[in-house]
């Protein structure tokens, strides 16, 4: 009888304590990752493989203090260690067809580390900046495949250019002849793309110094 009055005892007691919890506010009962010092959403800053793991890829670079006289591969000499080719390079040039600079594509961070010691010790004429690839892109590649008309009568039609440029194989389509002032006044500077280089070196060689409505026309490359 002591024994039951006993178990009887106890289990009320459990009852109680059961309630008890219930009645626990709900503040004590939240998660405890929400007290964490973690934070719930991923952080948007450099992460630590990004500073011991260097950027790969491909790196740009301007190289300025270039003149009219300047070509790719005087750059390509200079920066024999960075193994570029032609295709890697891009002259940039103002709207009178002046070189501004050369933009040059590196195949690595290590290439153009390699092209600004070069430069530093073999072309000190030249000055060297890394750029994005936004700027990369924005300049026109010519590689040798377009021609410069100077000289042109500003009274020139489209007519009187492919007179001009009779017997060679060009790009009708690509015909531009913004006008432009000179000391002897207005007159058209002609740009006319061909298919390959050797057809521009062939216009070059075979109208450079002709003549177009009694003006002497000067033909240049353009890189």
């Amino acid at each position: 009888m002591c024994s039951l009055s006993q178990a009887a005892a106890k289990s009320i007691r459990l009852i109680n304590a059961a309630r008890q919890i219930e009645a626990v506010p709900p503040i004590f009962s939240i998660s405890p990752k929400l007290f964490s010092t973690d934070s719930a959403e991923p952080t948007s800053g450099p992460s630590i493989d990004q500073f011991l793991n260097p950027p790969r890829g491909l790196f740009y670079g301007r190289i300025t203090g270039i003149t009219k006289y300047t070509t790719k591969n005087d750059i390509i000499s200079i920066l024999d260690e960075s193994d570029l080719g032609p295709d890697k390079l891009k002259v940039e040039y103002n709207r009178s067809y002046l070189p501004l600079s050369m933009m040059v594509e590196f195949s690595s961070p290590s290439a153009y580390d390699s092209a600004l010691k070069a430069i530093n010790q073999k072309g000190r004429l030249f000055n060297l900046r890394r750029v994005d690839r936004a700027q990369w892109d924005a300049i026109a590649p010519y590689d040798g495949k377009a021609i410069l008309l100077e000289g042109i009568p500003s009274t020139a039609l489209p007519d009187d250019v492919e007179r001009f440029l009779s017997g060679c194989q060009y790009d009708s389509s690509s015909i531009s002849m913004p006008p432009r002032s000179t000391q002897r006044g207005p007159v058209k500077t002609v740009l006319v793309r061909f298919p390959s280089q050797t057809l521009a070196v062939h216009a070059y060689i075979t109208k450079n110094r002709g003549f177009c409505l009694n003006n002497q026309i000067l033909v240049k490359i353009l890189h």
